[in-house]
């Protein structure tokens, strides 16, 4: 499946293991942040509307509410999602941080508005996925 290559080279380039944030291994670095990687596919025609949205509301937001923005990226291949795919990775301190950042980002009214503005013909997602990520202790992002 072109789009679990796509993810797990990403998890590589990250220098990542694919594993929940529960996991224990000796492998994973002491005091690692948890990373989520995100994958958002766009509705048909709206891709660029949703590029549009994070340049101009969401990073604001993902830094005001205390999430750390690692990158964004774009499959190359048209097979592989380049018309309409999203990645992006955010750390977070802990499980706990990721999850009062998120509520209070889904709370902000500035995300409130800028959701609804944006979605006034149609959502601009078909599909989110999340992949949480800890560093191994080889890693040189931890």
């Amino acid at each position: 499946m072109p789009k679990v290559h796509l993810l797990f080279a990403l998890a590589v380039a990250c220098s990542a293991a694919a594993v929940t944030a529960s996991a224990q291994s000796p492998s994973i670095a002491k005091g690692s942040r948890l990373f989520e990687m995100r994958t958002y596919v766009a509705a048909p025609g709206k891709f660029e509307e949703l590029h549009a949205r994070f340049r101009q509301h969401t990073n604001k937001l993902f830094v005001k509410h205390g999430m750390t923005i690692v990158g964004y990226w774009v499959p190359t291949e048209k097979g592989q999602g380049a018309e309409n795919t999203l990645v992006y990775i955010l750390a977070y301190p802990d499980g706990e941080a990721r999850e009062k950042a998120w509520k209070a980002f889904a709370a902000d009214p500035a995300w409130v508005e800028a959701k609804r503005a944006s979605e006034v013909n149609g959502k601009l997602t078909e599909k989110v996925e999340s992949v949480f990520l800890k560093a191994t202790d080889y890693s040189p992002l931890k």
